[in-house]
């Protein structure tokens, strides 16, 4: 995660296509093996924590923002300026993933898989209003 660090904020871009079969199945592995299930749910639809399938983006919707949630967690991502957007049901912050997901490319097709199994608004998809 040493390229979050090292990239200037807005500036990170998934590589990878939601339209992407393959790649959105070894995210689903990913966020499996990861664990993210157990807080958002098997394909994202929420459980203890925010769901990952629709219009609310609680820091924001873009593949930066995304990014670094993933990796740095809630506390740490708001340390560095990162405000709340949106309100979702939240019982406690988010872990700073970064030091378990192995790789920026699992990051990537885990974002990836989030974003296959998103069913807000399509114009919301990537972010929403002040987004």
């Amino acid at each position: 995660m040493q390229r979050a660090d090292a990239t200037p904020r807005g500036q990170l871009k998934n590589p990878y296509s939601d339209g992407d079969a393959a790649v959105v199945e070894s995210g689903h592995q990913s966020y499996l093996k990861y664990a993210c299930s157990g807080c958002h749910g098997g394909n994202g639809g929420g459980g203890m924590c925010p769901p990952l399938t629709n219009d609310v983006w609680v820091y924001g919707g873009d593949d930066d923002t995304l990014f670094r949630l993933v990796a740095y967690g809630t506390d740490a991502l708001q340390a560095k300026g990162y405000g709340r957007k949106g309100t979702e049901n939240v019982v406690g912050p988010m872990p700073p993933m970064g030091q378990i997901v192995q790789t920026d490319d699992e990051v990537w097709r885990i974002l990836a898989f989030v974003r296959s199994n998103y069913h807000g608004a399509p114009e919301c998809k990537f972010g929403c209003g002040s987004d």
